[in-house]
């Protein structure tokens, strides 16, 4: 792990994974928005890191680039399989809620927004 200025681990292994330790932030969540084409200034807006912590998780994803790398593409995978289940297990329920109709009294307001799908599906 990489040491901060006080002796203390700055990138610790969490049950989340490799985490900046002192947030619930992971180096996972770093290189999403590295992966995504992000400089570290951008970053520093969507993370809420201090500019030390950055420099530190970006320290140490070059330093152990495989090792980084190997788990951060297993998460993703991991993440994509939780995604594929919740989707496929709510599939169903959410048919049943598209084909209820309207309340009583929006019928118009159902009406305009179907329109408007409509519209928006035909410019796309």
């Amino acid at each position: 792990m990489t040491l901060a200025s006080n002796g203390q681990s700055a990138i610790i292994r969490t049950e989340r994974g490799l985490a900046i330790a002192g947030t619930r932030i992971t180096i996972y969540d770093v290189m999403d928005h590295l992966t995504a084409g992000c400089e570290p200034r951008l970053i520093l807006n969507w993370l809420p890191l201090t500019e030390v912590q950055l420099d530190t998780a970006l320290s140490y994803i070059e330093a152990n680039r495989a090792e980084v790398e190997a788990e951060y593409q297993e998460v993703l995978r991991t993440a994509e399989e939780i995604r594929q289940y919740w989707e496929e297990r709510n599939r169903e329920h959410f048919a049943q809620i598209a084909a209820l109709p309207p309340k009583p009294g929006q019928e118009a307001l159902w009406a305009k927004l179907q329109a408007q799908k409509a519209r928006h599906m035909a410019e796309s």
